[in-house]
């Protein structure tokens, strides 16, 4: 997937996170201003290792300049249960389109795994950019002490199926199961 979002010199691209990236991903998470002050205990150890990369469909924006392929911003996509566990922007970068270019391709890569939604358990001050993009707040997710000393909003992205679907198809719907509050959340 491209876009025509350029926060640099080059076009931002999604593709599919690899080991490599891991170190890049966790410097990204570490250093997320969003993460400063009563936030920062929660990421000061949070590590994106390669066997997480290799578990989960975690799927990096780049910018291509002549000089290396800047990571811009990335996201992680669990299916069983549906959530997004995680995404970041690089401080940098906010504000240019990044993130809706993220949660866009999670929608379609939540479609083609046949999901009809996807959990997100929120940083709190992210809450505004998730509704902005169209989730939906359905509660509210407990602290996790020590990690995690805050409550945090719980909100779900619902996915259509697609609208190109062949006639008569039948859609099948699962039931929800409730899902606890995993020590992750999201961006």
């Amino acid at each position: 997937m491209k876009s025509s979002v350029t926060p640099g010199s080059g076009p931002t691209t999604i593709r599919r996170a690899v080991a490599r990236d891991a170190k890049r991903l966790t410097r990204l998470v570490r250093g997320s201003r969003a993460y400063e002050g009563q936030y920062a205990a929660m990421v000061a150890d949070y590590r994106v290792g390669p066997d997480y990369i290799e578990t989960h469909r975690v799927f990096v924006a780049v910018a291509a300049d002549e000089h290396e392929s800047r990571v811009l911003g990335f996201y992680a996509l669990v299916l069983v249960p549906p959530e997004l566990d995680l995404m970041f922007v690089a401080d940098g970068v906010q504000g240019r389109g990044i993130g809706r270019l993220l949660v866009a391709h999670m929608k379609a890569q939540a479609r083609a795994a046949g999901l009809d939604h996807v959990r997100v358990v929120s940083h709190p001050p992210a809450e505004g950019f998730y509704r902005s993009v169209g989730a939906v707040r359905t509660g509210t997710a407990s602290a996790n002490p020590p990690a995690v000393v805050w409550d945090r909003p719980e909100l779900e992205f619902l996915i259509p199926p697609d609208p190109t679907g062949a006639p008569g198809e039948v859609l099948e719907s699962r039931p929800r199961v409730p899902t606890g509050t995993g020590p992750g959340g999201t961006a």
